[in-house]
């Protein structure tokens, strides 16, 4: 040992401040846990409200079924989040359950060891005190003697029997004082020997607290990532659902099903006949288009067949009449709306 002073607490300090720092370790990874979960659960109903707004609501068909999963896969997405943040939370108590535990049984421990800390020291103050009593009183019963030694051919007996007497008395004082030391360093073996047993057991203790902490933590910072990859593997799994109902979007039924839904009628508007303000002539009904607008409409379905040939292709003319028409070129023809 580096330090083998019997009062020296260094190596059970030493213990003990490694104890406190995993259960501080403990309590930061507890508060990450639970801010995690705050944010998820923030981020949660955040996507929630957004799920809720308006979102292609006057789209129709195909494209609309699409946006209508598109939105509810994302609410979905939102609920998976909200719950992981309460599962997160679950793994934090019980993180702070772990280490209340911990806590609890370790305050027992801390407490016999610091009252036999605090006896052994006590013992340990009144051995050397009797200690150096003893060895104050061996060096009177030397002088006491040594008094005697030299006054003893002296004729002066009251003198000697003074002297006599003084070194009886510190002899029984130095006999006393090492019967009280002895019996001092004696009780300060058993109490020596009492702390060492409780040290080992509670070192062996504070081992096995050590081993289960930190498998818990590893296991429980493990269990949090693995709730993570989770939730990836969920909100992919739910956006592949709005991506396959985008899949069946199909852009030439979504157009077809708007003319069929809107069209007006599949011929163009006849042209504006002249009338004769005196003689009141008109031209028969179903007077074909002028030759302007016949040049017109051919020129524009050429460009809608050429550009995009096996889609339709709706055209929105004008003449100079005033009137206008929608024209819609199919593999069926040419359609007036």
């Amino acid at each position: 040992a580096k330090n083998s002073d019997l009062t020296c607490t260094g190596g059970y300090d030493a213990i003990i401040q490694y104890l406190n720092d995993g259960k501080r370790t403990c309590k930061e990874v507890e508060d990450f846990m639970k801010a995690r979960a705050s944010i998820e659960e923030k981020y949660a109903k955040d996507l929630l409200g957004l799920s809720k707004k308006v979102c292609g609501h006057n789209e129709m068909n195909t494209l609309k079924r699409s946006l209508d999963v598109f939105k509810l896969q994302t609410e979905h997405v939102s609920l998976s989040h909200l719950q992981l943040a309460q599962s997160m939370r679950e793994e934090a108590k019980k993180l702070e359950e772990f280490r209340e535990k911990q806590r609890e049984a370790r305050k027992k421990v801390e407490q016999q060891i610091d009252a036999l800390h605090k006896q052994k020291s006590s013992q340990f103050k009144k051995t050397i005190d009797s200690k150096k009593t003893y060895e104050q009183k061996c060096r009177d019963k030397e002088e006491a003697d040594q008094n005697v030694n030299r006054y003893t051919n002296t004729n002066n007996t009251k003198h000697m029997e003074k002297l006599y007497s003084k070194a009886q008395q510190a002899k029984q004082n130095a006999e006393e004082a090492d019967r009280l030391y002895q019996q001092n360093l004696s009780t300060l073996g058993k109490v020596r020997d009492d702390w060492l047993k409780e040290h080992v057991k509670a070192c062996e203790m504070f081992e096995k607290q050590s081993v289960e902490r930190i498998n818990f933590l590893r296991n429980i910072v493990w269990t949090h990532l693995n709730q993570l990859s989770q939730q990836c593997v969920t909100s992919d799994e739910l956006y592949e659902e709005a991506r396959q109902s985008l899949e069946q979007c199909d852009v030439r039924e979504d157009i077809e099903h708007f003319v069929n839904l809107r069209q007006t009628g599949d011929k163009p508007p006849a042209p504006v006949a002249y009338e004769n303000f005196y003689t009141g002539q008109k031209p028969p009904n179903g007077a074909p288009p002028s030759e302007a607008a016949t040049r017109l409409f051919t020129h524009l379905s050429a460009i809608a067949h050429y550009n995009c040939p096996s889609l339709s292709a709706a055209l929105f003319c004008e003449f100079a009449g005033g009137g206008h028409y929608l024209v819609q070129h199919t593999a069926a023809g040419v359609c007036y709306y």
